[in-house]
């Protein structure tokens, strides 16, 4: 193991222990009864009770944005100053949504006297800061593994967070199995239901379709380059797994969440809509569908450019043979992204779908112990990509030359 490769495991590591370190520290207004919690839930009752979801969803809108509002996406497209204002922007809207949530959530639990003594506003406003410093707190610690450790820290983060859960369902599922409350094989099943699914999800991740394109001759020099193939490779899940799988869930939840404050959570409109977004409704399954197909070509269509790859190829003296340069070579590279990206916005729907629907049909676990097929993407993904930097930085000298 190289110096470097150590040094960046080393950070990382420390780094996400103090990611777990946050998770038992409670938001301030809490009362002291609160630390008797059990541990999982007090990660819910600690400052990091919101995660990076506030961050992700203000990414995604503001990649909305882009795609309708002009400005938006010239400043995007104009190097490195307009990406800065891009993070700007998004971190304005991070603040705006996690004060938001943060409020809504500490409003919920005053509503628990054992947990907020006071009457007042005060542990409501202090809860609420407190949790929104933890939402940057971990934007900061994100960025800091991404670029210092191994690995995509918001990825990594959101990983550790559904890992430390599985010890303790594991434990759940046992005891409930010895009292009898659910069967064995109910549990078997589900065990090699799972380790065939991240078998899929490996080989999904991986797959990509290969375009030809041939290079003409090129000089260099006095030197003569012969023509030659490349492939120019497009992945079948071009949408990444951070953006989709996670954010659509949520969509829904913030406007219900601003009507369920202006309106107040008895309302009748409110309570109904609370009731069809529970897990295993049809109303929820499909609007999730939705929401995840939706999301898979809006993240797709900004990681993939064609008319920007069709003037590189050209500029590079590329063609795909049978296909005119310019335009037609754009259009060619538009349907075939297109035609990937429905495949795997079906394959994230289905991962996503996959709780749902034993819910539905009625073999799913207990609730709490529900394993998430987003969730276990999340896990899969972010280990693939440890494994791809963890061989880039062994290859690479400490003078940043491949081996």
């Amino acid at each position: 193991m190289s110096r470097e490769l150590a040094r960046r495991i080393a950070f990382t590591i420390g780094a996400l222990l103090l990611f777990r370190l946050g998770t038992q520290i409670p938001f301030v207004g809490m009362g002291p009864p609160s630390l008797s919690f059990p541990a999982h839930d007090m990660v819910r009752l600690s400052i990091f009770a919101l995660g990076i979801l506030p961050y992700l969803t203000a990414a995604i809108v503001v990649r909305l944005l882009s795609l309708v509002w002009q400005r938006l996406n010239s400043l995007e497209k104009s190097g490195e100053r307009g990406r800065r204002a891009i993070a700007r922007c998004t971190l304005i809207l991070t603040l705006v949504f996690s004060t938001f949530q943060a409020y809504g959530y500490a409003s919920a639990i005053r509503t628990i006297s054992a947990l907020v003594p006071e009457p007042d506003e005060w542990p409501v406003l202090a809860a609420t800061a407190s949790i929104v410093g933890g939402v940057f707190v971990l934007i900061w610690l994100s960025e800091q593994i991404t670029r210092h450790g191994i690995g995509n820290g918001l990825a990594l983060i959101l990983g550790v967070g559904f890992l430390v859960s599985l010890p303790r369902d594991v434990a759940g599922i046992m005891e409930l199995m010895q009292q009898g409350a659910i069967s064995s094989n109910l549990v078997l099943g589900h065990v090699v239901f799972w380790i065939a699914t991240v078998a899929v999800m490996v080989l999904v991740e991986g797959a990509r379709r290969n375009i030809r394109v041939a290079f003409g001759a090129v000089s260099v020099g006095a030197r003569q380059l012969p023509a030659r193939d490349a492939m120019l490779p497009i992945k079948l899940n071009s949408a990444g797994f951070l953006i989709p799988v996670t954010v659509a869930p949520w969509i829904f939840f913030l406007p219900l969440a601003f009507a369920g404050f202006v309106l107040g959570g008895d309302h009748p409109v409110v309570a109904a809509a609370y009731r069809h977004l529970q897990l295993g409704q049809p109303v929820h399954m499909i609007l999730v569908s939705i929401a995840v197909f939706v999301l898979a070509f809006i993240y797709t269509a900004y990681v993939v450019d064609p008319e920007h790859t069709a003037k590189s190829l050209a500029q590079r003296d590329g063609t795909i043979p049978g296909v005119a340069p310019g335009e037609a070579t754009a259009d060619y590279l538009d349907r075939a992204v297109s035609l990937t990206t429905v495949v795997g916005a079906v394959y994230l729907t289905a991962l996503q779908l996959i709780p749902e629907v034993f819910e539905l049909y009625g073999i799913g676990l207990p609730y709490s112990m529900v394993v998430n097929g987003g969730a276990a993407l999340v896990v899969v993904c972010t280990a693939l990509d440890i494994k791809t930097q963890v061989r880039d930085v062994s290859l690479t000298n400490p003078g940043g030359v491949r081996r």
